[in-house]
């Protein structure tokens, strides 16, 4: 991935890999590839916490470097990396680009009936619980203005799986900042397992409602 990354970045960009503690021995490889590739750092973090705050540690660490944007994107190739350019692109008239799977264009590879109806169902009980005009609010690749993340209360985000995907987005149309979707098609990992637990979909489940909640109570 970083290697693929590399054939897609500018001259002046960074990776961050963000390593959350992981077992399988992600940190030690990632930080010889960083000696070796000039444009990679790592983020070590002591404690596995889940994908919400391993992306807002890299998101304060992106921001104290200076990024003007700043991407995030899965490392198992579900997302390809040559759809960065895109997302860059659409952010010249855009405060957050989303790769969408659910616009026209945009699709999923290598997922059962069941997957294909949690994520898809998902997105759509969380955009109409809260009304948001976006189609695929649960995605993971993304593109943030600088002025986006500042602007949102890092501290105040509490979601700790796929949920906060659809919390960051949502906090951003809160704020009247320009999202838009661009076309992606998100295929399955072929090495590896999901993430995806019945704890984390619960989480989802009653997170959206307090969102919405909080919302009305004027908290966002």
């Amino acid at each position: 991935m970083l290697r693929a990354l590399g054939e897609v970045i500018g001259a002046d960009d960074r990776v961050l890999v963000i390593d959350d503690d992981s077992p399988d021995g992600t940190g030690e490889l990632a930080d010889r590839l960083a000696s070796e590739l000039g444009w990679v750092d790592v983020l070590h973090r002591p404690a596995k916490e889940g994908i919400g705050p391993a992306y807002l540690a890299g998101f304060r660490r992106a921001l104290e470097d200076g990024a003007e944007l700043v991407l995030e994107i899965d490392c198992d190739f579900s997302h390809d990396p040559k759809d960065v350019p895109r997302l860059v692109a659409a952010a010249a008239d855009a405060d957050l680009v989303l790769g969408s799977r659910y616009v026209p264009g945009g699709g999923v590879s290598n997922w059962g009936a069941v997957r294909r109806l949690v994520s898809a169902g998902g997105s759509l009980y969380a955009r109409l619980v809260l009304g948001a005009p976006v189609r695929d609010l649960t995605g993971g690749f993304k593109c943030f203005r600088r002025l986006v993340l500042e602007s949102i209360d890092l501290e105040a985000v509490h979601t700790k799986g796929y949920a906060f995907q659809i919390e960051l987005t949502y906090r951003a149309l809160r704020r009247g900042f320009r999202v838009k979707e661009v076309p992606i098609r998100f295929t399955d990992r072929v090495v590896g397992g999901s993430k995806m637990s019945r704890g984390i979909v619960l989480e989802a489940i009653w997170q959206v409602p307090r969102l919405r909640l909080d919302a009305v109570r004027g908290r966002l």
